[in-house]
C-alpha cells in the first residue's frame, strides 16, 4: 500500500467515525426537556358552549374547555362557583352542550370573555339564535352544529372547583355535519380547540388515521 492509499483510508475511517459520532449526538439531543413547573398544560383543550336559562327566561352561554364525556351518558364540567351559568344550573336543573364551528369563533370567543352577571344581554349581542329544547330545560343555539341536551345529576364542591356531573337525553346534530349513512362526520363540524399555553385557537378537521385499527398491526408482533 502507498504512503497516499494508507492515508486516504485512514482519513475515511476518521470520517466515518465522526459521523457516527455526530448521529449518536443527534439522537441524544433530540430530547432535550424542560421543567415548566405546575401548570394545566394539555393539548388539545376542547371549547364547548353551556347554555342556560336565566331566571327571566333571557338566553345565558358561556364557553367552557374543562370537562367533557366521563360516561357513556354523562358529562362532567369543572366550573367555578361564581359564573352566572353556576346559578342558572342550580335553578333549572338543565344546560346545553354544544361544539360550535369555526364559522362562529368571534361570537363563541365573546361569550367566553363576557358574563351575565356584569352584561346581561351579551347573549343578544352576538346575533346567534336559540330555540327551547324540546326536552330540557335549556335552550339550543341554532348555529352551533353539534349540541347536547343534559340535566344536571349531581353539582360537587371540590377543593378544586365545581364539578358539574350531567345526563345525556339527547344529541341533536346539523344534518350538514352528518355523511350519508346519517353518522357525524366530525371534519363537517370545523371545530376549534383551545391553546393553553398562548391563548391560542386551532382549527380542528384532517383525519389523520382509525382508531383501533391505525396501530392494529403491532398486536401481530
Amino acid at each position: 500500500m502507498c504512503v497516499l492509499d494508507f492515508l486516504f483510508t485512514h482519513v475515511m475511517i476518521i470520517v466515518s467515525t465522526a459521523d457516527k459520532v455526530n448521529l449518536a449526538m443527534k439522537k441524544e439531543m433530540r430530547f432535550m426537556p424542560k421543567d415548566l413547573g405546575v401548570q394545566p398544560y394539555l393539548f388539545p383543550m376542547p371549547t364547548y358552549m353551556i347554555g342556560t336559562y336565566n331566571e327571566d327566561n333571557t338566553v345565558d352561554v358561556m364557553m367552557m374547555a374543562w370537562g367533557g364525556i366521563c360516561a357513556e351518558d354523562m358529562v362532567a364540567l369543572n366550573l367555578e362557583s361564581d359564573h352566572k351559568t353556576v346559578a342558572n344550573l342550580q335553578l333549572r336543573k338543565a344546560f346545553t352542550l354544544s361544539v360550535p364551528g369555526t364559522d362562529t369563533l368571534r361570537e363563541s370567543d365573546f361569550l367566553g370573555i363576557a358574563s351575565s352577571n356584569k352584561m346581561p344581554d351579551k347573549f343578544e349581542r352576538t346575533g346567534l339564535h336559540a330555540v327551547k329544547s324540546e326536552r330540557v330545560d335549556a335552550p339550543v343555539i341554532t348555529e352551533y352544529p353539534l349540541t347536547l341536551e343534559c340535566e344536571v345529576a349531581q353539582m360537587q364542591s371540590q377543593p378544586y372547583g365545581l364539578r358539574v356531573l350531567g345526563k345525556i337525553v339527547n344529541v341533536i346534530a346539523d344534518e350538514k355535519i352528518l355523511d350519508d349513512s346519517g353518522k357525524i362526520d366530525a371534519g363537517k363540524i370545523h371545530a376549534f380547540a383551545f391553546d393553553q399555553m398562548k391563548n391560542g385557537y386551532y382549527a380542528v378537521g384532517e383525519k389523520v388515521g382509525q382508531a383501533w385499527q391505525s396501530g392494529a398491526d403491532l398486536m401481530k408482533k
